[in-house]
């Protein structure tokens, strides 16, 4: 009979460790909850200051600014337009200039066109340098085009892999990185606003 007391008893108390230990999950979860909730509202409200502070930016930044608004995974069109110029003459340099920042820019968008290749050593994407369309960009327009293509995929795949469209960052020009926004962004927008009140 004391035996069966016994097990009574390490029976009870195992049942109030094992409630004791689910009300602890219940609270963890309840907690990791608010927790993940807390940071997808300061997620959303820093990408919401990031926007604001682009848009300001695009508005003041000058030639001179540090930290300016570059649009990743667009063509420098300078390239485009050497190349036109060496070509054609005239009204046509603009022309041939327009249709083909159009091409390359329409190409850009293209979901089916994955220029890349994995690299064995980190599992990295890499441009293909064997890729058809880019052998023939260099092949018809010159080197300096296919590259001003080739950087403009490039930032695609960082900055927007999915969207295969460009968008706009803060840029530290003077580092040539992303800026910030805390304090690099604030700050240039600051100074921006000091100098053209």
């Amino acid at each position: 009979m004391k035996e069966f007391e016994e097990m009574k008893k390490l029976r009870k108390e195992m049942e109030d460790k094992l409630q004791e230990e689910r009300s602890e999950l219940e609270y963890s979860k309840f907690i990791n909850l608010a927790l993940f909730r807390k940071e997808r509202q300061s997620n959303d409200e820093n990408q919401e200051a990031r926007k604001e502070l682009i848009k300001g930016l695009k508005d003041l930044s000058g030639d001179g600014a540090t930290i300016r608004v570059k649009v990743m995974g667009e063509v420098d069109d300078k390239p485009l337009m050497k190349a036109c110029e060496q070509r054609f003459s005239g009204e046509n340099v603009v022309l041939e200039h327009a249709k083909l920042c159009s091409e390359v820019q329409n190409a850009l968008k293209d979901p089916a066109w994955h220029p890349f290749k994995r690299v064995v050593i980190g599992e990295e994407e890499v441009i293909d340098e064997e890729d058809e369309k880019l052998k023939n960009l260099s092949h018809e327009w010159g080197e300096d085009v296919k590259n001003a293509v080739k950087t403009a995929l490039e930032e695609l795949h960082e900055f927007n892999g999915r969207g295969r469209y460009a968008i706009s960052v803060m840029w530290n020009v003077e580092q040539g990185r992303e800026a910030r926004v805390l304090p690099e962004g604030i700050v240039a927008l600051m100074a921006q606003q000091v100098k053209h009140p």
